[in-house]
C-alpha cells in the first residue's frame, strides 16, 4: 500500500491537510494491521510510523508490548526501532516493563552495538525496580574496554542513582575512578554527572576537591572546565579554605580566557562561591565587575542579561564598584529588550544609597515623560535618512510606552526612595516633588500608592510639612486631576492627600480661606465618594482654623466678612449634602448644622461696648464678662485639634497587653443554634401573652411576635391594655406571669442581642438641694491674654508678616532644612516594649495596615483658651475617680432600691456616700 513506510505516512500527511483526521484514522487502521504481522521489517516500519504520530499528540501506548517484541529482535537496527519507540511511550506506569528486565540484561551483556543502543535506551525508561536490577551490570559497564561504552554507562549510572539513591554507596567509588580515565570524553561525563549529583547534597562530594582542582589547572577542554568551575562553586560555601585555594586559577581563567561562557561561569562562581572577600578578593571582584560591564556594552542581547543578574549579587559586596558603571546600567533601561529593562532596574534598586538615589530617580523619572511628536520632515532630512541609516525609531507600542511597563517604572520609583522607612533620602522637600511629578506623567494607575507616600512623609517629617501644604496648594488649584479625573492612570488619588495635607496642617497657611473655594468647587462631586469626602473635610478644618485665628485679631470690621463666608459655605455645602452617596452626604449634613449654628450666633452677635478696662489680660480673666467675638467662632476648631496625628509604631498593637480575664480566641456570641432556640422561646412565649391579651381580637401574622423590651415594649403595653378591655388577673395567672418573665429574663441575661435595663422602674427622689452647682455657659477669655501686656493689637499683627500662601515660619531659609523622620512611630500609653515573641501574633490582635491613627496623646490646650491649673495631688489619670455624691439619707422600699458599687473600706459613718462609675 502506498503509505507503508514512514515516508510516505508523512506524504500523505502534508497532502491531506484539509482533512488530516479522517487520513489519520485510515493509517492508523493500517498500522494496527501491520504492527500484528509476524514480519519483524513490518512490525518496526509500523513502530515507527507509531513513534512520528506519538510527537504529533497520538496515543501510542496500546501497542507497548508490540514494541518490546521488537526491541528483542536480534538485528540492530530493528533493535534500534523498538528502543526509540520505548523511549518515546515508555513512563513508569506502563505494565511491560517489568518483562524487559531480562531482556535488558541479556543486551547489556551482547555485542557492543547492542550495549550501546541498550545503554542509550535504559537511561529514558530507568524506573525504581530497573534501577536495583540493573546496577551491578552498569557497574560492571564502567570498566568496559570500549570508551563509548563507558561514558555510556556514566550516563546512565546517574539515572540509577536518581531512582535507587543506595546505588550511591557502592557506585561512587567506582564512579570517582573514572576522573582518571585515560579518555578525556568519559572524564567529561564524570564531571557532569558528579556536578548534578553535587547540586543535592555538596558536603558528601566535598573529598573529590584534590582531583578537580588537579583537573582545573590541567585540562584544556572549555566545557569541561565549565562544569567543574560550577562544581566548586558548589562546593567552596562549605569549605571555606578552598577559597584561598581557587582564586588564583578562577583569576587566571577570568583574565586569559577568550570564551565567553566559561568567563561568565568563573565570575558567577566567584560570586556564589564567597571569593570576592579580603584584599585578594577586592581585586578579584574589580575585575569581574569591569568584565560584566563589558557584557553589558556587547550587542548580544543574552551576554546583558546574564551581566545585569550576576552585577544584582554583587551589588551586596561591592555597590562602590558597580557604581562606578551606573551610567552604562542606566542605559539598559532604555533597551528595545523588556526583560533586560526588568534586570536594569532590579539593578538599579539594589544600587541605590544616599548619594546617588536623586540621580537614579531623576534618569528614570525621565523615561516616563513621553516624547513630543516631532514636527514632519523636511525633503533634505528624508533624503539624508535614506543615504545614511539610522538607528529606527521606537514604534507607539514599544516596552517604554506600554502601561504594565510604565507601572512597574512608577513602583520601582518609589520603591527605592522608600526602602527602610526613607533611608536614602535626604532631601525630602525633592521626593515630594517627586511623587507630584510622577502623578502628573506615569499615566497609569500609581494614585493610591503616590497618596499613601504622600500622607506617609508628611507624617514622619515635620520640616517637610510646610513644604508639602505649599506643594498640595498648587495641586488643589490645579484643574489637571480634576478634568481627568475619569479617565485610567490619572492618579486623581493625589487630590485626597493634597486636601488631607492642608486640612490636616492649616496652620502653614497665611490666608486658609483663600484655599476653600478650591476644595468646595462643584466639580468635586464627580470625584470618587472618599476624595470628596476628604475634601469636604477638610475645608470644614481650614474654615475653622480660620475663624478662630479671625477670633484672635477680632475687630468690629471682621463681622461682615465673617457673615459673607459663613453663608458662602452654607451654599457650597448644601450641594454636597444631597450626594447620592451616603459619606459625602452624612459629612455635608453634619457640617452644614454647624455652619447653620455658627449663621445664627453671628446675626444674634451684637458689638460690644467699651468696658473700661485698660489691661486686656486683666479684663480676659473676669469670668462675668463676655468676649468681645462671636462664641461660635470656636466651634468647629476642637473637633479636629484636640489630638495630634503621629504616625504609630508597627507593634504598637501587639505590644497592648491583654486584659485579666479577656480571651480573644473564645466565642463572643453564642451560637446560631443555640440563638435560634432562645429566640423560638422568647416567641413562644409573648405569643401566649399576646393571645391572652388580647381574647376575641384574632391572630397577629408571624411577624409580630417579636419580643419587646425595655420602655418601648411597656409602653405598647400600656396602649394595648387601653385599647383592649381584659379580664381581670387572678393571683394564679399573676404568679405564672411573674415566673415566665423571670425564666426569660435569666434565658437572654447574656445574650447580646437584648439591653437589660437593671434599673428600677421608680427612681428615688433626689436631693437636688445637694448637688454641687457648676457653671457650664462662662464667658469665653478674650483673645489678648497671649499677646504681650505691653504691645497693642496692631503692633502685634505689624510684627508678623506673611508671604502668600504660607506664614512667615515657611519662609525661604538661608540654610537647608534638618529633616529628621520619626521611624519607630508612636506606642500606646503604659506599654513596656518586650521582645517579639517568636510565635506568630493572633489575627485577632495584628496592627492594623494604616500607620496614622489617632494615638491617646494628651491634647494641646487650644490656643485661644485660658488654661485651667490643678493642683498637683488632684492630678487625674486617663481613667477618672469615682465621683463622691452625697445624698440625704431616706427611707427606701425593697422595691426600689438601685445596684451600686459601694466602695470596700467605706466607713461606718460614710452612709449616705455611694460611688457611681
Amino acid at each position: 500500500m502506498w503509505e507503508r513506510t514512514l515516508q510516505d505516512l508523512i506524504r500523505g500527511l502534508r497532502a491531506n491537510k484539509n482533512d488530516e483526521s479522517k487520513f489519520i484514522g485510515h493509517a492508523m487502521d493500517e498500522i494496527r494491521r501491520e504492527i500484528k504481522s509476524k514480519d519483524m521489517e513490518l512490525k518496526a516500519g509500523a513502530v515507527m510510523k507509531l513513534t512520528y504520530l506519538d510527537m504529533l499528540g497520538y496515543d501510542m501506548s496500546w501497542a507497548s508490548f508490540h514494541i518490546v517484541e521488537v526491541m528483542s529482535s536480534p538485528k540492530i537496527h530493528i533493535k534500534s526501532v523498538g528502543y526509540l519507540g520505548a523511549v518515546q511511550s515508555f513512563n513508569e506506569d506502563t505494565d511491560v516493563l517489568m518483562l524487559t528486565t531480562n531482556l535488558l540484561k541479556k543486551d547489556l551483556s551482547s555485542t557492543p552495538a547492542d550495549v550501546a543502543v541498550t545503554l542509550n535506551g535504559v537511561s529514558s525508561i530507568m524506573t525504581a525496580d530497573l534501577a536495583r536490577d540493573l546496577n551491578p551490570e552498569l557497574v560492571g559497564m564502567l570498566n568496559h574496554s570500549r570508551p563509548h561504552i563507558r561514558k555510556r554507562a556514566v550516563a546512565a549510572m546517574y539515572r540509577v542513582f536518581q531512582k535507587y539513591p543506595d546505588a550511591l554507596r557502592h557506585g561512587i567509588g567506582r564512579l570517582q575512578e573514572k576522573l582518571e580515565d585515560p579518555d578525556p570524553g568519559v572524564v567529561c561525563a564524570t564531571v557532569n554527572v558528579l556536578c548534578e549529583l553535587a547540586r543535592r547534597d555538596p558536603q558528601d562530594y566535598l573529598p573529590l576537591a584534590p582531583q578537580l582542582f588537579h583537573l582545573l589547572t590541567t585540562s584544556s577542554n572549555n566545557w569541561m572546565l565549565i562544569k567543574i568551575v560550577k562544581l566548586f562553586g558548589s562546593l567552596s560555601p562549605h569549605e571555606p579554605r578552598l577559597v584561598k585555594k581557587l582564586q588564583p586559577p578562577i583569576t587566571d581563567l577570568i583574565s586569559t580566557t577568550s570564551a565567553i561562557s566559561l568567563l561568565y561561569e568563573c565570575v558567577h562562581t566567584c560570586i556564589i562561591g564567597n571569593m570576592l572577600q579580603g584584599t585578594t578578593g577586592d581585586s578579584l571582584a574589580r575585575m569581574c565587575v569591569s568584565k560584566l560591564a563589558a557584557f553589558i556594552e556587547d550587542p548580544d542581547q543574552n551576554l546583558k542579561y546574564i551581566a545585569l543578574l550576576a552585577m544584582v549579587k554583587i551589588v551586596p559586596t561591592h555597590p562602590h564598584l558597580v557604581a562606578e558603571h551606573q551610567d552604562t546600567i542606566l542605559s539598559s533601561v532604555d533597551d528595545e529588550d523588556i526583560s533586560i529593562r526588568m534586570r536594569a532596574l532590579d539593578l538599579l534598586s539594589a544600587l541605590v544609597n544616599r548619594d546617588n538615589l536623586q540621580s537614579i530617580v531623576q534618569q528614570v523619572l525621565s523615561h516616563l515623560v513621553k516624547p513630543e511628536s516631532s514636527a514632519i520632515p523636511s525633503a533634505v532630512q528624508s533624503l539624508s535618512q535614506h543615504i545614511i541609516p539610522s538607528a529606527p525609531a521606537k514604534s507607539p507600542g514599544a516596552p517604554s510606552q506600554s502601561t504594565a511597563y510604565r507601572l512597574v517604572l512608577s513602583q520601582r520609583i518609589m520603591t527605592m526612595c522608600s526602602q527602610n522607612t526613607y533611608d536614602n533620602v535626604i532631601d525630602f522637600e525633592w521626593y515630594l516633588s517627586v511623587l507630584v511629578d510622577l502623578a502628573y506623567v506615569s499615566n497609569v494607575d500609581i494614585g493610591t500608592q503616590i497618596r499613601d507616600q504622600l500622607v506617609d512623609v508628611v507624617g514622619r517629617v515635620r520640616a517637610a510639612r510646610s513644604y508639602a501644604v505649599k506643594l498640595m496648594v498648587k495641586v488643589l488649584s490645579d484643574d489637571t486631576f480634576l478634568l481627568h479625573a475619569g479617565e485610567q492612570g490619572s492618579c486623581s488619588e493625589v487630590l485626597w492627600a493634597a486636601a488631607w495635607i492642608c486640612g490636616e496642617y492649616c496652620g502653614e497657611l497665611s490666608a486658609p480661606d483663600e484655599l476653600i473655594p478650591y476644595l468646595l468647587q462643584p466639580e468635586i462631586a464627580s470625584l470618587r465618594p472618599d476624595i470628596t469626602a476628604v475634601c469636604i473635610q477638610s475645608a470644614t478644618k481650614l474654615f475653622g482654623y480660620w475663624a478662630s485665628e479671625a477670633a484672635k485679631q477680632w475687630t468690629e470690621s471682621f463681622l461682615e466678612d465673617l457673615k459673607k463666608a459663613v453663608d458662602i459655605m452654607i451654599e457650597q455645602m448644601e450641594q454636597f449634602a444631597s450626594s447620592t452617596q451616603i459619606e459625602v452626604q452624612e459629612r455635608a449634613a453634619n457640617i452644614l448644622q454647624l455652619l447653620i449654628f455658627i449663621k445664627r450666633d453671628v446675626a444674634m452677635y451684637k458689638p460690644k461696648q467699651e468696658n473700661g478696662f485698660s489691661d486686656l489680660s486683666a479684663a480676659a480673666f473676669d469670668p462675668v464678662l463676655e468676649p468681645s467675638f462671636p462664641k461660635s467662632l470656636y466651634l468647629i476648631q476642637p473637633l479636629f485639634s484636640s489630638h495630634e496625628l503621629n504616625p504609630v509604631a508597627s507593634i504598637a498593637q501587639a505590644s497592648v497587653p491583654v486584659p485579666d480575664g479577656l480571651d480573644l480566641d473564645m466565642w463572643i456570641v453564642p451560637s446560631m443554634q443555640d440563638r435560634v432556640a432562645e429566640e423560638g422561646d422568647d416567641g413562644d412565649v409573648t405569643e401566649r401573652k399576646i393571645r391572652r391579651n388580647k381574647k376575641g381580637k384574632g391572630k397577629e401574622s408571624a411577624n409580630r411576635m417579636k419580643v419587646k423590651s425595655g420602655k418601648k415594649k411597656q409602653k405598647e403595653d400600656h396602649y394595648r391594655e387601653e385599647l383592649a378591655p381584659q379580664e381581670e388577673e387572678t393571683a394564679e395567672e399573676k404568679a405564672e406571669r411573674e415566673r415566665l418573665k423571670a425564666e426569660r429574663l435569666e434565658r437572654i441575661r447574656d445574650d447580646p442581642y437584648y439591653i437589660m435595663d437593671d434599673q428600677s422602674q421608680k427612681p428615688p427622689a433626689e436631693d437636688v438641694d445637694s448637688i454641687p452647682v457648676v457653671r457650664l455657659d462662662g464667658p469665653l477669655p478674650l483673645p489678648g491674654i497671649f499677646l504681650s501686656t505691653h504691645m497693642n493689637m496692631a503692633d502685634a499683627l505689624a510684627e508678623e508678616p506673611r508671604l502668600p500662601g504660607l506664614r512667615s515660619s515657611a519662609s525661604i531659609r538661608s540654610t537647608p532644612p534638618s529633616f529628621v523622620v520619626e521611624r519607630g512611630g508612636e506606642m500606646p500609653a503604659g506599654v513596656v516594649i518586650t521582645p517579639q515573641p517568636s510565635t506568630p501574633v493572633p489575627s485577632s490582635r495584628r496592627q492594623t495596615p494604616n500607620p496614622f491613627d489617632v494615638t491617646a496623646t494628651p491634647p494641646p490646650p487650644l490656643p485661644s483658651f485660658q488654661s485651667y491649673e490643678v493642683p498637683d495631688d488632684e492630678l487625674r489619670t486617663s481613667t477618672p475617680e469615682p465621683i463622691k455624691v452625697t445624698r440625704a439619707k431616706k427611707k427606701r422600699t425593697s422595691t426600689a432600691k438601685k445596684k451600686r458599687t459601694v466602695k470596700p473600706e467605706m466607713k461606718a459613718g460614710d452612709e449616705g456616700t455611694v460611688v457611681i462609675h
